[in-house]
């Protein structure tokens, strides 16, 4: 057999990808093309322009065959991506939730990023997991959370990527302990219950973790209650599902709704729930991050009754996403139903059982070191800065509250919560304008998402909405680091501009 003639073709050989003299290189071109991203952040359209699809038509069909420079790769991101992006960290971003970010969240980010370790078990990586563990219970210490929900108090805590991941978790972990009891069986029997406005998350979790569709129990809340989950109207949902055979397994109570930051009354919530044996957890994904603030701590007054509590770090703490924090009072009931112990995972330190391994604590195995930028921003700002940042907005917030209630064109929807106004155009107002005498509530929240979108696709601000029960309203949620007041008196003379050219118009075509 003759002998295989193989030709090579001869390629440039790349530096080694973690050549220390390269990466300092690129590594300053990058914090340089950022320091000046934030430079001119309020030059762009906060709200992106771009039309579905328009990436597809600027990027080549395949990725290069040969190494490009960091020099045109930055190039493209500014001509190519820049365009696409909708600019959360703009001071002129009011919409959804904030996700605040920070110089030390950035740099603390990097950082675990550098070390790239997967901290799934105390002894593939001893500090990740000590300094997460830490960090949880300075959090808690901040929170003012009982001493149950800290290691030393015999619960813990676990940085997650976001609520959903910790929603999922706490939902498996009561699932298993309430099925161990009465048979695995019985699954199609359990029924977890929230308000009409508990986040989706909520739903879907549950979905993943077996629930049946038809158990999920939406309890109705009012405009009159501010829209918060009344105690009373929670029990008369427990009780006709355990007349009708049905076992209440988990409640979600909320601090802070997404749609109008309502905030359920925990204490009293967890004192039903707990006649039915039921798991509380306490998701306050936005608003908990507030609660730092001593005269805001009374929002989560109760937690001490409930099981979990969770709050997202990247939403209003400075910390970059992702980083949800996740508080247990049972670990061990996460611990049961999480747990894998393969052999190519087991360790002395595992055995001694003196560790946290935190992945039987998620759903995932492999795990960042998210506690590093908590760590750094924590370190960096303190308590105190903390505290006067998250006042600053709430502040911002009152503020134009004020305002919205001065021009009498428009109304507050439901009180404001936290630093999130919720506003609209009122019926008074278009009545007023249009001489007419009666306006339908549909025809009102068209108008008020026709004023929404003008505002939006005017790009100098960015506002999002919510319908909620049939009403349309506009939310205003101040929370971007670089918010200023003087941003906010901006956004609200966009907002009277817009709506006079509204209102003009639409008595031009009556």
């Amino acid at each position: 057999m003759g002998s295989l003639d193989i030709k090579q073709e001869s390629t440039p050989l790349m530096t080694n990808p973690l050549d220390p003299e390269e990466f300092r290189r690129q590594g300053y071109m990058v914090i340089d093309f950022l320091a000046e991203y934030y430079k001119n952040i309020e030059k762009y359209p906060v709200r992106s322009q771009v039309e579905p699809g328009y990436l597809r038509k600027r990027l080549p069909e395949s990725a290069p065959y040969n190494p490009e420079s960091m020099e045109t790769i930055l190039k493209d991101v500014q001509k190519d991506i820049v365009p696409g992006l909708t600019h959360w960290q703009s001071p002129n971003y009011f919409a959804y939730f904030p996700s605040s970010g920070s110089t030390a969240g950035l740099l603390g980010e990097t950082l675990a990023a550098g070390f790239n370790v997967v901290g799934f078990n105390w002894i593939s990586s001893p500090a990740s997991t000590e300094l997460e563990s830490i960090v949880m219970d300075w959090l808690a210490n901040m929170l003012s959370l009982p001493k149950s929900f800290t290691f030393s108090g015999g619960g813990g805590g676990v940085m997650m990527g976001t609520t959903c991941e910790a929603i999922l978790t706490t939902i498996t972990a009561a699932r298993d302990a309430l099925l161990d009891q009465i048979g695995r069986d019985n699954i199609n029997k359990l029924v977890i219950y929230g308000s009409d406005q508990t986040h989706c998350s909520f739903f879907k979790s549950a979905k993943i973790a077996g629930i049946s569709p038809k158990n999920f129990r939406t309890v109705k809340t009012s405009r009159a209650h501010a829209f918060a989950l009344k105690p009373e109207s929670l029990r008369a949902a427990i009780e006709a599902d355990v007349n009708a055979g049905l076992i209440p397994l988990f409640l979600v109570a909320t601090v802070g709704t997404t749609s109008t930051a309502a905030v359920d009354a925990v204490g009293p919530l967890c004192d039903v729930a707990k006649e039915y044996n039921m798991w509380v957890h306490v998701d306050a994904a936005y608003a908990g991050n507030a609660c730092i603030c001593p005269e805001l701590r009374h929002m989560i007054d109760g937690v001490e009754k409930a099981d979990s509590f969770s709050f997202n770090a990247h939403k209003w703490f400075l910390t970059t996403l992702d980083c949800c924090c996740l508080f247990v009072k049972d670990p061990d009931s996460l611990v049961r139903c999480l747990s894998t112990n393969p052999e190519y995972l087991k360790n002395k330190a595992t055995d001694t059982q003196q560790v946290v391994d935190y992945k039987d604590w998620q759903i995932t195995l492999s795990r960042r070191f998210r506690a590093l930028k908590m760590w750094l921003v924590l370190r960096s700002y303190g308590v105190d800065y903390l505290r006067n940042f998250l006042r600053t907005h709430v502040d911002m917030a009152v503020y134009f509250e004020q305002m919205v209630t001065m021009d009498k064109r428009f109304e507050i929807v439901v009180p404001r919560s936290f630093s999130l106004v919720c506003f609209r155009l009122s019926a008074a107002a278009v009545l007023q304008y249009s001489g007419q005498k009666f306006i339908e509530e549909e025809t009102l929240n068209d108008l008020n998402s026709e004023l929404l979108e003008s505002i939006n696709s005017d790009g100098r601000i960015y506002m999002t909405h919510s319908l909620v029960d049939g009403i349309f309203m506009i939310r205003f949620a101040v929370g971007a680091t670089l918010t200023e007041i003087h941003h906010v008196t901006y956004a609200w003379k966009l907002v009277q501009e817009h709506t006079s050219a509204i209102l003009a118009r639409r008595i031009r075509n009556l």
